[in-house]
């Protein structure tokens, strides 16, 4: 049975949104209301059965009103709004990459913020992102953060090794070889021989990491699937991944897992390989781009498709 939310929640009627990037998706509320996000409501909201349903919760709130929000203020005054989020089975986690979009879809819904007047500046426990409207391939709309500055925390011998860790997974015969790549989140990222391999790798069970991360991580199998070229004639990476999230399970997509998917890709292929990189989901497709200051961008979709009001004494039934 699901826990009983806080009883200073359960008083009243909850508004929450659903909201998706290439399938990964969210519950979203609007935290000017005072609604409590603790970890029971987190799970009763994300349970797929008796709640809304999603990977995880995001509560839009005024950095001033938490004490992260303090250091992101301090590192740009214009990240007035904090995205607040839980991971589904109430863990709080630094960020996320379809969930910065996601959030910029709801607070653009929310009339905090128009494109028209510039960049999103929103904080997160991982720093400042930004966000910016973008036209996805085929004329669609889409939402563009800057992810900020990423690292391999093997340092250059992993880089030189290609990999730091050994990861098994259920469904594959033996521990393969995988490189950590650190976006303000935890990852680790093994290449696979083929599709085939992809397709029959069982991620209802968490893989197994060594060395054990001591916070956890995001473990994203892919398959390089090459190059091809863009409308100008750049080269264009393209790679295959699934994902299992920490706190989670596996997830149709995972943005900043497609980050570093894409980073460990370029960093196996060498100094010739694109900058640019398609990275294909079970719930769609991204872009990474890898930004010449250090920063890396994600580009894609984002999806809001219901807004509801929740009795909260029924979650906890």
């Amino acid at each position: 049975m699901t826990a009983p939310v806080a009883p200073e929640t359960a008083a009243r009627t909850l508004h929450a949104t659903k909201g998706h990037g290439t399938q990964n998706d969210f519950v979203l509320l609007d935290g000017r209301t005072g609604v409590d996000l603790g970890a029971d409501l987190v799970r009763a909201l994300a349970d797929r059965r008796a709640g809304i349903g999603g990977d995880g919760v995001i509560r839009l709130v005024a950095s001033a009103d938490l004490p992260e929000g303090a250091a992101v203020l301090a590192e740009d005054a214009a990240a007035t709004w904090f995205m607040d989020y839980r991971n589904a089975d109430g863990s709080i986690a630094e960020m996320c990459g379809n969930g910065v979009r996601v959030v910029a879809a709801y607070a653009r819904s929310l009339g905090l913020w128009d494109p028209a007047d510039g960049e999103l500046v929103l904080g997160t426990r991982a720093g400042v992102r930004r966000v910016r409207e973008v036209e996805g391939p085929a004329g669609e709309l889409w939402y563009a953060v800057d992810m900020g500055t990423w690292f391999l925390p093997g340092g250059e011998q992993a880089a030189a090794d290609g990999f730091d860790a050994q990861v098994a997974v259920a469904g594959l015969d033996v521990p393969r070889p995988a490189l950590s790549v650190d976006l303000g989140n935890p990852h680790t990222v093994l290449a696979l021989a083929g599709e085939a391999e992809l397709d029959a790798a069982d991620l209802t069970r968490a893989p197994a990491v060594e060395p054990v991360p001591p916070h956890g991580t995001n473990v994203e199998l892919v398959v390089p699937l090459g190059e091809e070229r863009d409308a100008d004639g750049a080269a264009l990476g393209r790679v295959r991944m699934r994902v299992h999230e920490r706190g989670v399970g596996e997830t149709r997509s995972c943005g900043t897992g497609a980050c570093a998917a894409a980073l460990a890709v370029r960093a196996w292929a060498g100094p010739q390989a694109p900058d640019v990189w398609l990275v294909d989901v079970p719930g769609g497709t991204v872009r990474v781009s890898v930004l010449a200051d250090g920063h890396v961008e994600l580009a894609g979709p984002a999806v809001l498709v219901a807004d509801l009001d929740v009795d909260p004494t029924a979650l906890a039934g």
